[in-house]
């Protein structure tokens, strides 16, 4: 297989974006990632997406996008994996290149969440129809008994779930593009609404518009097109038992650290090597779960970590600089190719007021309804 390099991206502010359609979020992020890179012309196009069929009534939306970006005629297609579609989208591009098929493919995520759909109902097609959703569980719900199992495994209390929360938007408010641009504090996480105990509206991240492009290309020609190309070292993509009951422990993301470790073996890396990484805190339960699922700390060790404040800015392994899907916003489609922005821009130098001192190699992991789909991408500055 060919190197494979990001040289270019873009991306739309985060948020209740009601004057902005499902396709002009798309053209405005596709667009800036090709003026970045000076491109006219491109090979194909992947647009990972929830749910367009049920947030605003569109599908078909590879023909659509290409369009109205001005590029009929140019391959294009869907891609879903539920709040996994933006990365497996990338996975996808990545491998188009990375075979010699094409050269030149725009990897991007759109969703708009916020046009009047029942979301609570939407986002539960991604859970088990039959065995969960008909019995009245939602997405809360299912985290909330995550959180239940991690806290009777291991000890985890409801100060350590806020405390994700806290470093999320300390992060999240120093990134102009996040939804809420604001820091919080320990009360008021805790003492904010209650969804499903023991998760309350500020462990939760919120319904949110937005879309976000990268563009890959043959490392051998990432020139061309920049002077900072980023290169893609590993990625890996696992599933799991779509229902939350049918899995040994559910406290433990499997479809997590499968992916991790075929990512990992790719790349040639362990967490050892990561500088910085995004990873899928759709609730604040699924960070810690997550961290612990990659190796990053001991079954039950995440907790501590970031009490420590060693995942926040300045610690020993930053996770989700850009504010996360909790203060950055979460249009679940967009999210994976926006984790990928966040990590290009750390290892460009270019995340401002939260750029990671020296960052080499970063990380990227995006997760699919209560955890039966993870996709992986290792990043490294070239």
């Amino acid at each position: 297989m060919r190197e494979v390099a990001i040289v270019s991206a873009g991306m739309t502010p985060f948020g209740e974006l009601w004057e902005t359609s499902l396709r002009d979020l798309f053209v405005q992020a596709a667009r800036e990632a090709l003026e970045n890179a000076q491109v006219s012309q491109i090979d194909g196009i992947y647009i990972g997406n929830m749910s367009g069929g049920q947030f605003v009534g569109q599908e078909h939306l590879g023909p659509l996008m290409a369009d109205h970006l001005g590029m009929t005629g140019v391959p294009a297609a869907r891609v879903e994996s539920a709040c996994a579609s933006g990365g497996v989208a990338l996975r996808t591009a990545f491998f188009e290149v990375a075979s010699g098929a094409s050269d030149l493919v725009l990897a991007t995520g759109v969703e708009k969440m916020n046009d009047g759909a029942d979301v609570t109902n939407v986002l539960a097609t991604a859970a088990d129809q039959e065995t969960e959703v008909y019995h009245g569980v939602t997405f809360p719900g299912l985290y909330a008994m995550i959180a239940h199992a991690h806290m009777h495994a291991h000890g985890t209390t409801f100060e350590d779930l806020s405390a994700v929360s806290v470093k999320s938007h300390y992060h999240g408010a120093r990134n102009p593009r996040a939804q809420f641009r604001m820091e919080v504090t320990l009360e008021q996480v805790m003492n904010s609404s209650m969804v499903a105990e023991p998760l309350r509206l500020l462990h939760c991240s919120p319904v949110t518009d937005g879309a976000a492009a990268v563009l890959l290309c043959p490392l051998e020609r990432a020139a061309e097109f920049t002077d900072k190309p980023i290169k893609i070292r590993g990625s890996g993509l696992a599933t799991g038992s779509l229902a939350l009951a049918d899995r040994p422990d559910p406290a433990f993301l499997d479809s997590v650290s499968l992916s991790t470790s075929r990512a990992f073996d790719m790349a040639g890396v362990s967490t050892a090597d990561i500088d910085v990484a995004e990873v899928h805190d759709c609730f604040s339960i699924a960070e810690l779960c997550v961290l612990e699922a990659m190796g990053f700390a001991k079954p039950g060790g995440a907790a501590e970590l970031t009490q420590a404040g060693e995942t926040k800015l300045g610690g020993k392994i930053p996770i989700n600089t850009s504010g996360g899907l909790k203060s950055k916003g979460h249009p679940v489609g967009a999210t994976g190719i926006a984790q990928a922005v966040e990590i290009l821009e750390q290892l460009r130098g270019e995340a401002g007021k939260r750029q990671v001192k020296n960052a080499t190699i970063g990380l990227a992991q995006n997760m699919g309804g209560s955890g039966a789909s993870s996709v992986v991408h290792v990043f490294e500055r070239v």
